[in-house]
């Protein structure tokens, strides 16, 4: 496949930049000023005079180092810029020049929805759900019009630039006819990307969430999965995923139906109403027109 531009966005650990018809996964990269649940800090030293955020950011590749604490997997550490302590005074001797933060990472990808938007809007039955419950494009039948795009609540999927046909994540369709996982699944080494029945995946992700409760990050939740009926996102997403902030943060939807489904009782109201109207209107025509035949 081609590439999108491979932009690094100033040199961020942001991988893609966004999804796209050629980048079916992004990575977003978010650093912010506070720690991670319960991980004690480390110190991770810059150059003395070091002046400000930025240069942490530009830096982090190179001077940090992430501290180690049950696996390291939620990375917390400490910088020292070399600058004034900002606080109470008697904290100012031991947290002069230090800045706790923590590093979020979200691996966002096609949700394969219950209700999917795109395959809503589809005129020519170009995107079809298979029988993995999964969601494709079927590339020959595509003719480019590009309703699916505005469709998708999440923009996931978008037209490719080269032959203008909608392209998105199949979750390696032709993977799992062979009865094997998807690539990203089975490339990630941490395990963080896991592929699976769905009921067991949901059991698997709540069992993690209420270990993070345990270990102090209360603000952990599945976002796509076991919510309430009336919550469901889209229906209930085909990929769901654990995240520790709202999911703003990760450019995610608070709340996401199909347009064609969330509109679909107005307009069926609205084509009833006017249906009615219309007959009423041809029945009272009808009336009129006989009641001047009776009368001549």
């Amino acid at each position: 496949m081609p590439d999108d531009g491979m932009n690094l966005l100033g040199m961020s650990m942001d991988n893609t930049g966004d999804l796209g018809a050629n980048s079916w996964r992004h990575v977003t990269f978010i650093e912010r000023e506070k720690p991670l649940g319960e991980q004690q800090t480390g110190l991770a030293g810059l150059p003395t005079g070091a002046s400000g955020i930025s240069h942490m950011t530009e830096s982090v590749a190179t001077s940090l180092r992430a501290t180690e604490r049950r696996g390291g997997e939620l990375g917390t550490v400490t910088v020292d810029l070399g600058m004034p302590s900002i606080g109470p005074p008697e904290q100012a001797a031991g947290n002069a020049g230090r800045i706790d933060f923590s590093w979020l990472m979200m691996s966002d990808v096609c949700k394969h929805c219950t209700h999917a938007g795109c395959l809503d809007a589809c005129p020519t039955g170009a995107l079809i759900r298979t029988e993995f419950e999964t969601v494709i494009v079927q590339p020959d039948i595509c003719n480019g019009c590009g309703y699916c795009v505005p469709s998708c609540p999440f923009g996931v999927i978008d037209r490719d630039p080269y032959d203008g046909r909608a392209a998105k994540c199949t979750l390696c369709y032709d993977r799992l006819e062979d009865g094997l996982e998807p690539a990203c699944a089975k490339a990630c080494p941490t395990d963080s990307i896991q592929f699976g029945e769905y009921d067991e995946l949901v059991e698997r992700a709540h069992g993690r969430v209420l270990e993070l409760h345990e270990r102090g990050l209360e603000s952990a939740y599945l976002y796509g999965a076991g919510d309430d009926p009336g919550e469901q996102l889209a229906g209930n997403l085909g990929a769901f995923f654990l995240l520790t902030e709202p999911p703003e943060r990760f450019g995610l939807p608070a709340q996401a139906d199909s347009p064609v489904q969330e509109n679909m009782p107005a307009a069926t109201v609205a084509g009833l109403a006017a249906g009615v109207v219309a007959a009423a209107a041809t029945v009272a025509g009808f009336v009129l027109a006989h009641r001047r035949g009776r009368r001549r």
